[in-house]
C-alpha cells in the first residue's frame, strides 16, 4: 500500500514539475509555427513595422471605441454640464470631494501661478511678472463651480488645460478648495 502511494506521489511531482519547464522546445504545427510563449514574436513601443500599411506598430485608437472603465456618462462629474448643456452651479454629488486632497493638488498644480492663497501672485509673478487671474476676484466668486471645472480642464488665455494630468474628481476637490480660498477660512 505504501508503495502505490509513493509512486503516485512520484507521478504527480513528475507531471507537475513537466508543465514548469519554460523555455524547452515545443513541437511544431503549420498553424502554430512558434508555440513558446516565452520566444513569441512583439512589437516594441513607437517600433517600425512592414506589416501595418503605415509603417508604425502603435495602432490608434479605433474612432468610436471607448475603452474598459472609460465611460463618460455622468456629464456633470466629466464636463461640468447638466443634460442641457447648462454648466452645473455646484460641485455634483458623484464626485465626492476630498477637501484635504483638493488642497494637496491645488498646491501641487495651481500654486505656481495662482499662489498658496490664491492671490495670482504665485513664482509665476515673483520670476517673470506675468500676472495670473485672482481666484478671489468677485466675478470668480459668481461663477458656476461647472465654468471653473471647464477651465480647469480644458485652460483659458496662457493657462494650460490639466484633462491628461488632473483626475476629474480631483479637479472638483481643487474648486472645492478654490472656494474655501474664496470664503478666506483658509
Amino acid at each position: 500500500m505504501i508503495r502505490k502511494i509513493e509512486i503516485g506521489l512520484v507521478l504527480v511531482v513528475a507531471l507537475l514539475a513537466g508543465g514548469c519547464l519554460r523555455g524547452t522546445p515545443s513541437p511544431r504545427s503549420p498553424i502554430h509555427p512558434n508555440p513558446n510563449m516565452d520566444t513569441q514574436p512583439k512589437y516594441t513601443p513607437q517600433a517600425a513595422s512592414a506589416f501595418f500599411y503605415d509603417g508604425a506598430s502603435m495602432r490608434p485608437v479605433v474612432e468610436g471605441t471607448v475603452a474598459r472603465g472609460e465611460l463618460r456618462e455622468d456629464t456633470a462629474l466629466y464636463e461640468g454640464r447638466d443634460e442641457a448643456g447648462e454648466y452645473v452651479l455646484t460641485i455634483p454629488a458623484s464626485a465626492e470631494v476630498d477637501l484635504e486632497r483638493g488642497r494637496e493638488r491645488y498646491e501641487i498644480y495651481c500654486t505656481p501661478c495662482h499662489a498658496s492663497n490664491g492671490n495670482g501672485k504665485g513664482v509665476l509673478w515673483e520670476r517673470a511678472q506675468i500676472d495670473s487671474r485672482d481666484l478671489r476676484e468677485q466675478r470668480l466668486i459668481d461663477m458656476p463651480d461647472g465654468q471653473i471645472f471647464d477651465t480647469v480642464t480644458n485652460g483659458l488665455g496662457l493657462m494650460q488645460g490639466y484633462r491628461y494630468p488632473i483626475p476629474a474628481k480631483d479637479r472638483w476637490a481643487i474648486i472645492a478648495h478654490v472656494r474655501v480660498l474664496q470664503q478666506g477660512t483658509n
